[in-house]
């Protein structure tokens, strides 16, 4: 189903922005709007197109259009979960304004320390290193098999510079690895770069309650907002915005499951929001059975489904505390951020016009930890009355597991693969620089990469910067 989107860049909206959006909205006969899982905003089937001066500085995305991604980012997640201690609210408002254009590829900005929002669903992943203001660059490609980290740690200031370029690079050249990406942005750019000194780690921690009113510091407090059918009443929000305006409130921010969060509510207005919500019947009690699954937006039959099973898994009191759920059509990519996944399987095409019941696949991550990336099919071609015990099994071995596995973090996988390494040459008399043997002149020892030598080397030859090197071929050892 093609839907209109309203790109909102990081996840990040002011009252006063989202008020105009509910109003748009409004004059269309509308009567509420949804979330979708990359933080922007959904509008339902009967949205129509609008004017270009009716739009303001709003990005919309109307179903016969492709005019960009949006940025997602854990913005949502400072000073209300864990957090790198550098990595503040401002720095990602900072970074998320660098960003003038568009993005034509899928962009994540994220703390590796949150649980909140996944690391790893954009084309370009730039995590944060616990070296401030310097970050890792995982980058996979629309067609690439696998993701690749970028050969250096990015300064804060140059990702929409290090974005643009890549995005420049993707469209003009017809292939590209991570080497010629390295070589050509490397070429391009003069920027801030810094050695990475040791691998990313992405810490495991259980999923996060996100929903409620929650203290925040010690004068503040944050309130989630879930509806489990997606669909936000826009008088509710209208009023809401308000509210926002009368305690001086900046930002709202989107989660990627479905709901937002209002940050920085002051403790002596507490009261008044509670009973704002209370006066419109709002539930901000669901379980965390209830809040931990992630769903497409706008089809039934997920909803449907997620339904039926939050029920039964109520009814036999199976706690799924730390664990998140996905449902999804068919994904022939795999491309999932669950601890568990249920696929809903494609009906063979000679068999469209018999009625025959819904069958599933079902898929956990390794040791339960979606930033592993790597699924684990556990059943097929099941009916859908047999999916609660298969989930009460998989949360069951959870549990049993738990604590007992070291995480398969990104880089336990990287050292599964066979190292590459790059053969750089000097363009002036063309030595060779390989890591495999060093350069003894200069009393490199073996297995020194060639961008961790130090800004002063030059060629032991003919005495060329560093600078003048280019990589020649990558070998795999």
């Amino acid at each position: 189903m093609e839907l209109t989107r309203l790109i909102v860049k990081g996840g990040v909206i002011s009252p006063g922005e989202l008020r105009e959006v509910v109003n748009m909205a409004m004059d269309q006969g509308l009567d509420s709007i949804s979330f979708g899982s990359r933080q922007d905003i959904i509008f339902p089937k009967g949205f129509k197109a609008l004017e270009k001066e009716k739009m303001g500085k709003h990005h919309f995305v109307f179903p016969d259009e492709k005019s960009g991604n949006n940025i997602v980012s854990s913005y949502v997640s400072t000073d209300i979960f864990r957090n790198t201690n550098w990595l503040t609210g401002n720095k990602f408002l900072y970074i998320l304004e660098q960003f003038k254009d568009q993005p034509k590829l899928k962009v994540n900005i994220n703390d590796p320390k949150q649980q909140l929002v996944p690391l790893f669903t954009g084309h370009l992943n730039f995590i944060a290193s616990e070296h401030e203001d310097y970050w890792y660059l995982y980058i996979r490609l629309p067609k690439w098999q696998r993701m690749e980290v970028y050969p250096v740690l990015i300064y804060s200031w140059d990702i929409a510079t290090f974005y643009y370029e890549i995005e420049r690079i993707v469209t003009t050249e017809e292939s590209c690895g991570i080497d010629l990406i390295f070589s050509l942005v490397t070429e391009a750019l003069d920027t801030n770069n810094r050695t990475i000194d040791k691998p990313l780690n992405v810490p495991f921690y259980p999923f996060p309650y996100y929903e409620g009113m929650n203290r925040m510091g010690i004068d503040q407090y944050w309130l989630g907002l879930y509806w489990r059918n997606n669909l936000y009443d826009l008088d509710f929000l209208k009023e809401m915005c308000d509210l926002c305006f009368d305690c001086k409130i900046g930002k709202i921010c989107i989660t990627p499951w479905k709901s937002f969060i209002v940050k920085g509510i002051p403790k002596d207005r507490k009261l008044e929001w509670e009973k704002f919500l209370g006066k419109k019947g709002i539930n901000v009690r669901h379980s965390l059975l209830e809040l931990n699954w992630h769903l497409p937006v706008a089809m039934e039959w997920a909803l449907n489904l997620k339904t039926f099973l939050v029920r039964t898994l109520d009814q036999f009191d199976i706690s799924t505390y730390g664990l998140n759920f996905g449902i999804s059509e068919y994904n022939r990519d795999g491309h999932y951020f669950t601890s568990i996944v249920i696929e809903k399987n494609e009906l063979p095409k000679d068999l469209e016009s018999i009625k025959i019941r819904d069958t599933y696949n079902v898929l956990f991550a390794k040791n339960f930890d979606p930033n592993t990336r790597e699924y684990i099919v556990h059943s097929q071609d099941i009916d859908k009355l047999e999916l609660p015990t298969i989930l009460i099994e998989l949360s069951r071995k959870y549990f049993e597991e738990l604590g007992n596995l070291v995480p398969e973090t990104v880089e336990n996988n990287q050292k599964k693969e066979k190292p590459k390494l790059d053969i750089y040459q000097c363009q002036e008399c063309l030595s060779l620089y390989n890591p495999e043997y060093g350069d003894e002149s200069q009393n490199i020892p073996k297995g020194i990469l060639f961008t961790d030598l130090a800004e002063n080397y030059c060629c032991s030859l003919c005495e060329a910067p560093k600078s003048n090197f280019k990589i020649l071929e990558t070998v795999t050892t």
